[in-house]
């Protein structure tokens, strides 16, 4: 069963609570049927569209770290948004936060998984010849790192000292890794079918989708959980988990105390149709368990069921507690 569509009183509190804490950017289709940037409240309420580009798709946008600024990619109108190369498809566009000032940073595949430096001066990017770290401003590569292993979803940590990303070299195709940002080592954070890291504000923890252990061991399917850890991979924890519902795009607000996340039956959050429905929720209040899920509940007897405010559609959201002014 999916996050209910109606608020509860809970719901209506969480609501009220964050309404008025900055800005989400997160990509979403069109009525026209192309995908557009779009801002809103962490509510929900003053959705707007900030890229109108009809005759183009938009995904992956990233706000610089003061939020003034946001990053993302521009595909071809007839290209479908891939649910793990949406990092490296299209050009690289830097905007003003409110959409205005779009400048192209590159070509087709430019400055592939780019990701804000803590200061915004700098962006990081990984590719299979390596990590590298290029000028915000005129995309030039300043230097490399050997990509040990990381081939996606390289994000960088807000203290400027660590990267985080997917890797292949802890025994699984999928494991979620850090690697330091200076001399390139590397330690795994979780080895279990993992994607879509990100960092709590205090560098010190991550967030990241997970299959369940269990499910992989026995050969399930299974349907991939939020959860998060330190980040040197000690004491995970289960933040959101659904039977029915694949989570993913866990993103920690400014101040660490909310997550957004994606996810719906279909792998990837689905960006290749309508994405899905994005939702938010107390960090305070994990672990939480959605719908019937009685297997889950019986592995976590003291999960919450909630409360989780149920956002409008979209897919990989990020958060900035910035208070945009819109120029246009």
């Amino acid at each position: 069963m999916l996050l209910p569509a109606v608020l509860h009183a809970d719901d209506d509190t969480l609501a009220a609570e964050v309404r008025g804490k900055g800005w989400i950017v997160f990509p979403a289709r069109t009525e026209m049927g192309d995908w557009d940037v779009y801002l809103m409240r962490p509510d929900g309420s003053q959705r707007r569209n900030i890229t109108n580009t009809p005759d183009a798709n938009e995904s992956y946008p990233l706000f610089s770290r003061d939020g003034t600024r946001v990053l993302f990619r521009r595909l071809a109108r007839g290209e479908n948004i891939d649910g793990n190369d949406y990092g490296r498809q299209g050009v690289p566009v830097v905007a003003s936060s409110d959409g205005t000032d779009a400048r192209v940073l590159g070509g087709e595949g430019d400055l592939p998984w780019a990701s804000w430096s803590p200061n915004g001066k700098e962006l990081v990017c990984l590719s299979l010849k390596g990590v590298t770290f290029a000028d915000a401003t005129t995309g030039k590569v300043t230097r490399t790192l050997k990509r040990s292993g990381f081939f996606q979803q390289l994000t960088w940590s807000p203290d400027g000292k660590w990267l985080s990303g997917v890797s292949n070299s802890f025994g699984t195709a999928w494991s979620v890794a850090r690697m330091n940002a200076t001399t390139g080592e590397t330690n795994s954070v979780s080895t279990t079918d993992n994607c879509t890291p990100d960092w709590f504000p205090d560098s010190k923890r991550m967030i990241f989708s997970n299959r369940h252990a269990s499910d992989v061991a026995q050969g399930k399917a299974g349907w991939t959980q939020l959860w998060m850890a330190d980040a040197d991979g000690k004491n995970p924890q289960l933040v959101y988990a659904e039977d029915g519902r694949h989570i993913y795009g866990g993103h920690v607000s400014p101040d660490g105390k909310y997550v957004l996340f994606t996810g719906n039956p279909q792998e990837d959050g689905d960006p290749a149709n309508g994405g899905a429905p994005m939702a938010l929720m107390r960090l305070a209040d994990a672990p939480v368990i959605g719908g019937d899920s009685a297997a889950l509940r019986k592995l976590h007897p003291k999960a919450r069921s909630g409360p989780v405010l149920t956002l409008p559609k979209g897919w990989e959201p990020c958060w900035t507690y910035h208070e945009i002014t819109f120029t246009r």
